[in-house]
Order: structure tokens, then sequence, then C-alpha cells
């Protein structure tokens, strides 16, 4: 086995399709299929389940995927440490939640690193997507949060995939609303004062239960419930018909606007907000200086 096969393994997964992944790489495609072939029998595992559609990673695949992409990323960590070369590319991927504080972060990192050439990746996504970025190699970070509601359940899902975390901020949650909301002027809501007006929700997909929900609100049942895939529809939506979110009260006001402001909930619970990375792995000086900016964004926050 060789760093050369796990990158043909990885690209050939990305791809989907062998003959593209081929191109991609600048190899023949027989080449590259006799390189794969090669590490399934030296694995002693089939790696893809091949079809007219292309090629679909088979359970075993998966996992080997998985640790692929970590030793790869590992050799990237060590090159970085000890290479001495200033043209390397910066490579970073963080996976989170809707938090405005990830992004100001991130936009640190990029305003840190600028070069010529870079790769940086920022997914706002699902929460089971976060999970399964971070165990998978696709993200080195992931942030998401943790409440009495959910905790169990994610943090089985954590233990399963070598997953470890890091309690970053504990927030009362706070409802997001418009400014010029019928509640607004109230310095503390209560639930029952929710009932009349939209739920806004991130969609999660095919784990749409409360455990994976990103609001915190999720166990409780309103009447009006609205799902959305994206931060710029929720807040258009806060304001276009008067909804509300519920976060943890970390506001931007140039991220999401003059008119989106926080207002404290009600309930006697709390969210932990945590970053979530893969256990005995190295993190590369990208992934340190973002800890170190989420840090500062949330003392400043």
């Amino acid at each position: 086995m060789t760093l050369q096969q796990l990158t043909y393994l990885v690209t050939a997964a990305e791809c989907g399709n062998m003959t593209e992944a081929a191109e991609k790489l600048f190899i023949s495609q027989p080449s590259l299929s006799a390189a794969i072939k090669n590490l399934e029998e030296e694995m002693g595992v089939t790696i893809f389940v091949r079809s007219n559609k292309g090629i679909v990673p088979t359970r075993d695949g998966e996992e080997l995927l998985s640790y692929a992409r970590m030793l790869l990323e590992q050799a990237e960590i060590m090159k970085e440490r000890f290479v001495k070369d200033t043209s390397r590319e910066p490579k970073f991927a963080v996976s989170c939640q809707h938090y405005s504080f990830a992004v100001n972060a991130f936009v640190d990192i990029v305003k840190e690193y600028d070069a010529d050439q870079y790769s940086f990746i920022l997914r706002e996504t699902q929460t089971g997507e976060i999970i399964e970025d971070v165990a998978n190699g696709k993200s080195e970070l992931g942030i998401l949060y943790l409440s009495e509601h959910n905790e169990e359940v994610l943090l089985k899902l954590l233990k399963k995939n070598s997953l470890i975390f890091e309690e970053i901020y504990v927030a009362g949650p706070h409802v997001f609303i418009s400014r010029e909301h019928p509640l607004a002027g109230k310095e503390l809501v209560r639930t029952d004062d929710l009932k009349p007006y939209p739920y806004l929700v991130f969609e999660q997909g095919e784990r749409n239960s409360f455990y994976f929900s990103e609001e915190f609100l999720s166990v409780l049942d309103f009447p009006k419930n609205i799902q959305v895939r994206d931060r710029a529809t929720l807040f258009n939506l806060v304001i276009g018909l008067n909804g509300f979110t519920v976060s943890s009260g970390i506001i931007d006001n140039r991220l999401n606007g003059e008119g989106i402001i926080a207002r404290p909930l009600d309930v006697d619970c709390h969210m932990r907000i945590i970053m979530i990375r893969k256990k005995n792995q190295l993190l590369s000086r990208y992934a340190k200086s973002y800890i170190q900016a989420i840090e500062q964004h949330m003392s400043i926050g």
C-alpha cells in the first residue's frame, strides 16, 4: 500500500467514475483500475461496486476510504511540519451548523494564510453530515451543539466514529427575530409568546428528528413550522413572515443584517457548542489557527 494508491482511491471515490478520476490524476484508466484492484487484493476487500452509472463504495470500501483520507491528511500535515516549501497550497476544511462566529473565524484564516493558490472549504450543513464529514476526513473540524435533549444520541455517534470533542461555549437559548417583530420589545421571551408565529428550522434530510435538529426548541410542538436549507432564506423569512428561530444568541450584524436581533428565551437549559475532530489526529496549523480564531470571536461575543 502506498500513498499514491490511497490518493487514487480517494480521487476515484470523489469522482464516482473511473474515467473521470483517471483524467483528474493524469493517468490512464486501465492504470487506475489496476492500482485499485491491487489495493483490493492487498486489503482483502472489495472497495467499489461497479455499474453503468459509475462506482459506489461498499461498506468495507467506506471504512477503508475513511482510513485512507486520514492517512493522506496526516501525510500532508507531516510535510507541512518538516518540508520547507513556501509554494505549498494551503488546504483546510471545516463543517458546521449555522453560526456567525464560525464564519468569522473562517474569514480570519483565509486572510491569515492568503496565497496565490489555496483550497479552503466551509460547509454550513446538516448535523449528521458534520459528523460524517469529520469521520470520513472531508473536514478536519466540525462545530455543532449538545443539549440535554440530544446529548445521549450524539455522543454515542461521536464515539462510534472515533471522534472527540472540546466544549468551546455554553449559551442560554435565544430567539432570533426581526427588529420589527411584535416581541422585539420584550427583554425575555416565553415559549407561549412564540406560538402565533412561524418557527423556522434548518432541514436535516433523512435525519429529520429532534436529536439532529439545529434548533433548541425542536422538542416542543409549535403549530407553524417552516424548514429551510440556508441561512439567507431563514433570515429573509424571519423578516418577511415575522418568523423566529432559536440559537446561541451570538449574532453578527455584518453577516445577518441590522434587521435581526436576539432575545433571551425563558427556559431552564443550555446549549453546549462543541468542536469535534478525529481521535489521535494531529491538527494542521490551519486547524490550530481556526480554533484560536473561534476562541477569540467567542470571547468577543
